[in-house]
């Protein structure tokens, strides 16, 4: 699938009728912001699949197994919808006490 400049220059136009000349900064900051969390997100899972495991040799054989330790389970991270969430809030707060910093 080949674009080529009159198919872009197309798209443009049809996204700035669709939602507005003052909509599209807007939007593309969003969109930058989902892929930043996403990418994040994909190179953490990465991250744990190339961690090698360890493995220890025991020097002497023992006679009965001792039990593992008990597993912890690490508290789960906020998903990436939530991430934004928490992003969109903090912005909101942030311009509004922008906004009444500007006031008399």
């Amino acid at each position: 699938m080949n674009l080529g400049a009159p198919e872009i220059i197309l798209i443009l136009v049809a996204l700035v009728l669709l939602f507005g000349a003052k909509k599209l900064p807007d939007l593309a900051r969003g969109v930058g912001r989902s892929l930043r969390i996403f990418k994040a997100e994909t190179s953490k899972l990465n991250d744990d699949d190339d961690k090698p495991t360890v493995v220890q040799a025991q020097a002497e054989p023992q006679a009965q197994p001792q039990p593992a330790p008990p597993q912890q389970i690490p508290a789960a991270a906020p998903s990436a919808e939530e991430q934004a969430r928490q992003l969109e809030e903090q912005a909101a707060r942030l311009r509004a006490a922008a906004q009444a910093d500007k006031r008399p």
